[in-house]
């Protein structure tokens, strides 16, 4: 029998070595505001050792290593590391990128100096277990910082069903407050928070089989007024948009271990 979290594993693995280029070449996880947000957020500086988990193709990665610190990344899915090594030759960064989990990262306790991990909770069973293995390897007063989509509490269920249609790998987006707790049982303490929406044109972001159902549902959505999706969907000329409702977290890690 294939245990749960390994069955979810090779969900994630095969969403995403299917996505691996085309998720590489969406301008949106480029776009230049939200990155500079995430940047600014890290407060990397030449030297440091930053570590980025689920790192995907490696944008985050290659943006801190704009600034001369010492990056790594990790993710569970070969392909999407295979990506991420082209992006760094191609912008000619030295990053070290792994094929590994973020569940049980090999690296040894305070490790580095800041970790962070960029659109990956809402993938996650146990999201609880990633930040505490995150809070492991983050170095006394380092910096760990989670940037995610966060719905409205009573849109989450709605949103996590629009999400699950996408996107099979999804298992639930946090709210803010659930994503703040975690952070208080890893021991954290919270440091900043900041939100920032981000624009989408649902067909960049859907396979073909799966257009009928989404867009039945956002034109649903759209046509209530009611924002039940809470993505603020809107029709345009060249079909729906609708906004990614994303948070910063920012947690320093104390000199006093979490309790287990």
């Amino acid at each position: 029998m294939i245990e749960p979290s390994a069955s979810h594993a090779a969900r994630i693995v095969s969403q995403f070595t299917r996505w691996a280029k085309p998720f590489s070449e969406l301008p949106i996880h480029a776009e230049t505001e939200s990155m500079a947000q995430t940047v600014a957020a890290c407060s990397i500086a030449r030297g440091m050792k930053a570590l980025d988990v689920a790192c995907g193709p490696g944008i985050v990665a290659c943006e801190l290593a704009r600034s001369e610190a010492q990056v790594t990344g990790v993710d569970l899915t070969p392909a999407m590391i295979e990506q991420a090594r082209q992006r760094a030759h191609r912008l000619g960064y030295d990053v070290d990128f792994h094929i590994g989990d973020a569940q049980h990262l090999t690296f040894e306790d305070a490790s580095f100096d800041r970790v962070v991990t960029r659109y990956s909770f809402h993938h996650m069973q146990e999201p609880g277990k990633i930040l505490t293995e995150m809070a492991r390897v983050c170095r006394p007063d380092g910096l760990v910082i989670v940037i995610d989509a966060t719905p409205a509490p009573e849109c989450q269920k709605a949103y996590d069903y629009a999400e699950t249609l996408r996107d099979p790998s999804h298992t639930s987006a946090l709210t803010l407050s659930q994503l703040h707790a975690l952070g208080a049982e890893a021991g954290l303490s919270l440091v900043a928070t900041y939100q920032y929406r981000l624009e989408s044109r649902l067909s960049d972001q859907v396979a073909p089989e799966d257009w009928p159902a989404l867009q039945a549902l956002f034109a649903t959505d759209i046509a209530s007024g009611k924002n039940a999706l809470g993505m603020d969907a809107w029709e345009a000329e060249d079909g729906v948009h609708f906004y990614f409702p994303i948070s910063i977290v920012v947690w320093k890690k104390g000199l006093v271990r979490p309790v287990a």
